[in-house]
């Protein structure tokens, strides 16, 4: 009997949907039976919220973190510190659970053999519904960074998925029981378990296969002043070519599209995409933000990373933990990005070294192996 899986995240960021998606991407391949490894559900929360509560979820996050990252910072750390019976806290429960009522009318509805939730605010939700047996069915959590902050760590879960062992150790500090926690990754799309060939989609794209290229990405909101930093790096010398991906920040492909008409050849301005394992698949090198699904993507192709200008709190994490791997240099203004392209570029056998400990260190099929481990355990 096919299992039904329903998938819980949040729009607030672009990650945790995407590890979502990709668990529900190898849910709809085939199972043992020749039909569908599972029948998923994948709900954003934020669909069933009141406009108000949306908007200071999404839309609040994306400012903070673009306008005022440290207070962002400072708001991370505080929260992961903070008691989790203090007053606020329990105010802030109170809140989310008034403006997330008709989402538990969902979930009923769709009667779910398992839930897994890839962002901390359905996992806090149900901890709370099953500890007062308004919910059945097993819930597990799959943190999407390599860190690990205390919201995302709830009582009455069936099991954690970490993206690393490390991650796996400070679950278990938190009182995890350590046969609930699986090393699997962070679940990226299909797509990345094989590298498509560079030479097609380079020519896709309209770039040159055989010139080294240089990816910038500004994450789904197309955050960190894209076409300045691509006027900068453009000025270098050296015979690269830069692809930008803009996601859905309208203003800033604007900017870029004009850029391009001043480098015939060497930019390629591109918006919010779904394909963009088929751009990663051209470039030699990635500038990015160090988000976890990002990151993850890359490592998954072997591309070596600059990460810039990290936002504090999970950014500099994610940060932290690839550098200690040696699969990225970070930049945390747009003169030591420039320094750290040029070492890149004059010293290719030192980006060839990233790239094979990147592909050591990636976990292309995280997804698969979520999912996976959901199936077995609903089975047992």
């Amino acid at each position: 009997m096919t299992q039904k899986i329903l998938l819980l995240s949040v729009s607030a960021g672009a990650g945790h949907m995407r590890a979502a998606q990709a668990i529900e991407a190898y849910a709809a391949r085939d199972g043992h039976g020749g039909g569908p490894a599972a029948l998923a559900l994948h709900l954003d929360v934020m669909d069933f919220v009141t406009p108000a509560f949306r908007k200071l979820y999404t839309d609040f996050y994306i400012k903070l973190v673009n306008k005022a990252p440290a207070l962002w910072g400072y708001l991370y750390h505080a929260t992961h510190d903070a008691p989790r019976d203090s007053s606020m806290q329990r105010l802030r429960r109170g809140v989310e659970r008034l403006n997330t009522r008709a989402l538990m009318t969902q979930i009923a509805a769709f009667q779910p053999d398992a839930i897994i939730c890839t962002h901390f605010l359905p996992a806090e939700l149900l901890s709370r519904a099953l500890r007062q047996q308004q919910l059945a069915c097993p819930v597990w959590v799959q943190v999407t960074d390599f860190d690990l902050h205390r919201m995302w760590v709830h009582e009455q879960m069936e099991g954690y998925f970490a993206a690393t062992d490390e991650v796996a150790f400070r679950m278990r500090h938190e009182g995890i029981p350590a046969e609930r926690i699986h090393v699997t990754g962070i679940p990226i799309m299909p797509a990345f378990a094989q590298a498509p060939d560079r030479v097609q989609c380079a020519q896709a794209f309209g770039i040159d296969p055989r010139r080294t290229t240089i990816l910038l990405m500004g994450g789904g909101a197309g955050l960190g002043s894209l076409e300045t930093v691509a006027a900068r790096l453009l000025a270098l010398p050296g015979d690269f070519q830069l692809v930008v991906l803009a996601g859905k920040n309208a203003a800033a492909l604007a900017a870029l599209q004009t850029l391009a008409g001043q480098y015939p050849g060497r930019l390629l301005a591109q918006g919010f995409t779904s394909e963009v394992e088929r751009l990663m698949a051209c470039a030699d090198l990635v500038i990015t933000k160090p988000g976890g699904l990002t990151t993850s993507e890359c490592l998954a192709l072997g591309l070596p990373m600059i990460v810039n200008s990290p936002i504090p709190g999970q950014e500099e994490r994610n940060a932290d933990y690839l550098l200690e791997q040696g699969v990225a240099l970070k930049a945390f203004d747009a003169v030591t990005l420039e320094y750290r392209v040029r070492l890149l570029l004059e010293h290719p056998e030192q980006l060839q070294a990233m790239r094979a400990k990147a592909l050591a260190l990636g976990r292309p099929r995280a997804a698969c192996d979520v999912l996976t481990q959901v199936l077995a355990q609903s089975v047992a």
